[in-house]
């Protein structure tokens, strides 16, 4: 018989494990659907910058806090700026205000998994459609061929979601923007060089419509991301699979060539693999007609480029949301929908234009002095 759930998540993110903790600290179990393995199947990405308004307000009605501010990366907060000849031309210390303080997204997402119930996350349920039966409910497939129904299917499941097409036709556009992913592994060891320029926080050195943007981890590595504007097809030629990263390290670096030369051999004695990104943005702006029984949070609803440090904040903003509407109108989940949609639509509509003007601040021909024009409030 095929099990029936009165809500259910599908997506083990940020967004979709904050949304059943809420509900969880009020009384309400509901079951989170991930297509993981486990819980440390994959990696989860670098630092989190988790803003005091959002992300942290979420945090505090999840009752997780305290427990978020003892897992913070002391220092993180600092900034730094340089040209593509390796000049400093601006720079900021951790105020340590708290305002926005850095976490590591793993120890973000391992604290969320922590604070559930045993067995809330149903792992390794890839979810391979969803429709609704007629009857008010929906049923959702899933890889191993079993199924589940549910009265109110909830898409908090990231850029590619499944349950996405049951609201809008829309799906995520390249953005114009590739990106190279690697590691400086202890790195104050390893990697002096490196480190001395990085700093403790957020670093980005930026020229061309192009440029390096790295922080720290509290494992004292340094993580790297190469990104350019380029065709997205460019990424496609480049051989990230072969065990030996050196040529792919030499074709990433080919549109470096006339950088400082320390900036270069962050690439070039870069550990491990080289990991390609493209990045991917749903329409500014994007609505949708609302509809009983479903509705998105996070990437689902509003992916957008990562250079306002947004996405996360608003992914556990959406679910601690999500959450308070369903509380203020028990046994009327449409009404709470609605109410938590159209105030999702306005708040994610000012983000992701926020997000595509620091697109463009950064990866912009005279870079990097419209980003530090912005930094000093012109």
């Amino acid at each position: 018989m095929t099990p029936h759930y009165s809500t259910a998540i599908v997506g083990g993110g940020l967004g979709g494990l904050m949304l059943a903790r809420v509900l969880h600290v009020n009384g309400i179990d509901v079951p989170v659907f991930d297509l993981d393995a486990a819980a440390g199947a994959r990696g989860q990405g670098g630092m989190l910058d988790i803003h005091d308004d959002t992300g942290q307000e979420a945090l505090r009605r999840a009752h997780l806090h305290a427990e978020f501010l003892a897992r913070v990366h002391p220092g993180g907060q600092a900034l730094r700026v340089l040209d593509k000849q390796g000049a400093v031309v601006h720079e900021e210390a951790d105020d340590a205000d708290g305002t926005r303080p850095e976490i590591d997204r793993g120890d973000l997402r391992k604290l969320l998994l922590g604070s559930l119930p045993d067995g809330a996350v149903r792992w390794g349920a890839k979810v391979t459609g969803a429709h609704p039966r007629g009857d008010g409910r929906y049923e959702v497939t899933l890889a191993d061929g079993s199924a589940f129904t549910t009265d109110l299917l909830i898409g908090a499941d990231g850029a590619w979601s499944r349950i996405r097409p049951l609201l809008t036709d829309a799906r995520p556009a390249y953005s114009g923007i590739s990106f190279v992913e690697l590691d400086l592994e202890d790195a104050d060891r390893r990697h002096p060089e490196a480190a001395a320029l990085v700093g403790g926080g957020m670093f980005f050195a930026l020229g061309d419509d192009k440029g390096f943007l790295a922080h720290r981890e509290t494992d004292g590595s340094i993580h790297l991301y190469v990104a350019l504007r380029a065709e997205e097809a460019w990424l496609g030629t480049v051989d990230f699979a072969d065990a030996d990263a050196d040529a792919a390290k030499r074709a990433v670096l080919e549109h470096f060539a006339d950088w400082d030369g320390a900036l270069r051999r962050m690439v070039a004695d870069a550990d491990g693999p080289l990991t390609p990104r493209h990045i991917h943005a749903l329409p500014a702006g994007l609505t949708w007609e609302g509809r009983p029984g479903v509705t998105l949070l996070g990437d689902a609803a509003h992916l957008m480029s990562p250079f306002a440090g947004e996405g996360a904040n608003l992914a556990l903003y959406d679910g601690a949301e999500f959450a308070r509407h369903l509380l203020a109108h028990p046994g009327d989940a449409f009404a709470a929908v609605r109410a938590y949609e159209q105030e999702m639509f306005a708040r994610a509509a000012g983000t992701a234009a926020e997000s595509a003007r620091a697109l463009d601040l950064i990866f912009h021909p005279q870079a990097p002095a419209p980003l530090v024009d912005m930094f000093r409030g012109r």
